[in-house]
């Protein structure tokens, strides 16, 4: 067994190449630089909550992929199956590809920003990620420009190679969502104690004051507030933050990462760039003990 296999546990050619990406650590200075640019660049605010997906309840940056991977792979597929006499089936395509890749860049470079300084991998494998698709934009760009020019066998190879580039890209961004865990919401598999549960002494809780506790294994924000006492889960739906190291604005937790509110009632979200709520829990106070649990489902 070589060195890399040995090291990664895992003789997969993919998966290895990618985790010699994750120690890259020469990409990390660009990275942090065009981290902190984008995150001063878009702050908290509409903008933010546009380009994150909150008003749509989710990440927009996948459903935008969706949009330049099927255009360009299906100009591709026009190229090597045949059925576009003329090419102009597979130019539009391309056009429509290349077209819609700006806003999709934009959306899923502003949720990489939020999210490399959590883990040098994810700030490594995003730049690998966002290279290899615009590399690809630049082949199919070059395919566009062969094939209005009649060049048509030109055309395609650049595409057919553009393809390969975009499969690159589409496994790196697979890789950050399905295995770095960037963009579900992280409260998805952990939403709390379904029974009540002690939370914390009652006189340890100061009033106005939120408090950071485990529950069983789920980290739960407490707070005694002027209405009553609000409990809700602790980890930041967005990128995992404590919500007990932010700060109370009235009726609203504020997350001190990415500026996200959540309101305290019902963990419902008021201002990006969260997109999915906080589960929040039923509380009551028995023997000196805040106790907590989910709340029970309607019948």
């Amino acid at each position: 067994m070589g060195a890399e296999e040995s090291k990664d546990g895992d003789q997969r050619i993919p998966l290895r190449a990618v985790r010699a990406v994750e120690r890259a650590a020469v990409l990390d200075d660009p990275g942090k630089a065009i981290g902190a640019t984008v995150r001063g660049a878009i702050g908290p605010g509409a903008l933010k909550d546009a380009l994150s997906g909150t008003w749509l309840g989710h990440a927009l940056h996948p459903l935008l992929t969706d949009v330049v991977i099927g255009s360009l792979l299906s100009a591709t597929l026009l190229d090597v199956l045949g059925g576009d006499r003329d090419g102009k089936a597979a130019e539009r395509l391309i056009a429509v590809g290349i077209a819609s890749y700006a806003p999709t860049a934009l959306t899923g470079t502003n949720d990489w920003a939020d999210t490399e300084v959590v883990d040098p991998r994810i700030r490594r494998v995003g730049l690998a990620h966002a290279a290899a698709n615009a590399t690809a934009l630049t082949l199919y760009a070059g395919s566009l420009v062969a094939r209005r020019r009649g060049a048509r066998t030109r055309g395609k190879l650049l595409g057919l190679t553009g393809a390969t580039a975009l499969a690159a890209g589409g496994y790196l961004g697979a890789h950050m969502s399905f295995v770095q865990g960037v963009g579900p919401n992280q409260t998805a598999f952990d939403p709390g104690p379904e029974d009540w549960t002690d939370a914390v002494e009652s006189n340890l809780l100061s009033p106005g004051q939120p408090q950071g506790v485990v529950v069983g294994a789920t980290p739960v924000l407490l707070l005694r507030h002027a209405d009553g006492m609000h409990a809700m889960h602790d980890r930041c739906s967005h990128r995992g933050c404590p919500l007990s190291d932010g700060e109370i604005d009235g009726e609203l937790v504020v997350c001190g990462c990415h500026g996200s509110r959540f309101r305290l009632q019902d963990g419902s979200v008021e201002r990006g760039p969260a997109t999915a709520p906080q589960p929040v829990y039923e509380t009551r106070e028995s023997d000196g003990k805040v106790q907590v649990r989910l709340p029970k489902p309607a019948d």
